[in-house]
């Protein structure tokens, strides 16, 4: 029935194509590497199906299976399309016995060990013990992709009327191990722990929203910033650096703190902030006004081999957290806090500009938009806060005296 002998097979050197009948060919490569295919059409479809190799398939073995094969499609099966199934089924079958053997919190070790580079001592220790205290028990022994809705719930329920804020923060800490684990292809579908269109319509959101609401920390008197930058260029250290690019960017202290070099795009005027860098867990870019790319430019002169603007000696490697609080009250400024620059910035826009509150806000990477419109509205005005942030920047720049903005 064959066109090919078993010593013709054996002999082929010559690349090309050998038919044998029935559909049955040899292919035989350039490299010398003989494979065996099985040509049929089934539905009006002409299709092409891999055999396997020689000489671990000889001429005998690749007739008999081309035969079974040839039977199937008489019935009228597609032996291709139930190979494929098959190597779907078991790949999947070894993706959920490797996930078996990776638990939650084994994953959390590990999302921390890939981020927590540029958090700060004490920001890691919170995140670990947040994750022990609450999600662990109901989570930390179980493998990623059995992890569902109910049990998200019972982890974070418990806390949620009583302590919202860390349960929303939880809920975000197991979205992000979770999304990580897929990105692994330690588990599929969507992420029972995301917020929007999903717990939203499980969790109480006024509970949400009165979590949220606002601190406010001890600020300086907007008309009396330019004295304070004034006093603090006079100082020529790193702790007076950070501090005026603390105020000038509208950052939090530990943005400034753990601010590196390849965040900033001098050229562009652009610092970039990854989500793992932000309270809000999305990323951010803050625009820099010409006097702060002047600052960043400056500092970089006297750039020592670190990844971080403000390098330190302690574990951290980065400026102690309390130098720039040392600093002012070094300058008789100790009725002020850090984090109160961020109000100073919010009173002086709010009383001596025209920009539109919503600008306002997203300049502290505030989004004051709600889900639905925010959802439509992905942008994130950056032209027009960099015109915002070149008006807060001259102005704080500007001589004691010129107490008003023009």
């Amino acid at each position: 029935m064959g066109k090919l002998t078993a010593k013709q097979v054996e002999n082929l050197t010559e690349p090309g194509t050998y038919e044998d009948g029935d559909g049955l060919r040899l292919f035989v490569k350039p490299t010398g590497r003989k494979t065996w295919v099985l040509r049929f059409q089934l539905n009006g479809k002409r299709r092409e199906m891999g055999l396997g190799s020689y000489p671990l398939l000889d001429l005998k073995k690749a007739r008999a299976a081309a035969y079974e094969n040839r039977i199937q499609i008489l019935k009228g099966n597609d032996p291709l399309a139930k190979r494929q199934a098959e190597q779907t089924a078991k790949k999947e079958a070894e993706r959920r016995e490797k996930a078996q053997l990776i638990t939650f919190e084994m994953l959390a070790n590990d999302y921390r060990d890939a981020h927590g580079s540029s958090w700060s001592e004490k920001w890691r220790k919170g995140w670990c013990r947040k994750l022990e205290l609450y999600a662990f028990p109901y989570l930390g022994k179980l493998s990623a992709d059995v992890i569902d809705t109910k049990q998200v719930l019972k982890a974070l329920q418990p806390i949620w009327s009583t302590k919202t804020r860390t349960a929303d923060e939880v809920r975000g800490q197991i979205e992000q191990i979770l999304d990580a684990a897929k990105s692994r292809g330690l588990r599929t579908g969507e992420n029972p722990a995301r917020w929007r269109g999903h717990l939203e319509n499980l969790l109480s959101r006024n509970e949400k929203k009165k979590a949220r609401k606002r601190i406010h920390h001890p600020a300086l008197a907007w008309q009396e910033l330019p004295e304070l930058m004034q006093a603090l260029r006079s100082v020529p250290n790193a702790a007076s650096l950070a501090a005026q690019l603390l105020i000038l960017t509208g950052a939090r202290s530990h943005m400034v703190r753990f601010a590196q070099w390849d965040e900033f795009d001098l050229e562009s005027g652009r610092w970039s902030l990854p989500a793992e860098r932000m309270k809000t867990r999305q990323s951010f870019a803050i625009p820099l006004a010409p006097e702060v790319v002047k600052l960043v430019k400056g500092i970089s002169l006297v750039r020592v081999r670190s990844p971080y603007l403000f390098p330190g000696n302690g574990r951290s490697g980065v400026m102690h957290a309390n130098g720039i609080r040392s600093l002012l009250h070094k300058l008789g400024y100790e009725h002020i806090t850090r984090h109160g620059f961020r109000s100073t910035f919010r009173d002086w826009a709010g009383e001596t500009t025209a920009f539109p509150r919503e600008i306002c806000e997203l300049a502290l990477a505030h989004d004051e938009r709600g889900e639905t419109e925010s959802a439509y509205s992905r942008s994130d005005f950056f032209d027009k806060r960099k015109e915002l942030m070149n008006a807060w920047a001259k102005y704080a720049t500007s001589p004691p005296k010129q107490l008003t903005y023009k």
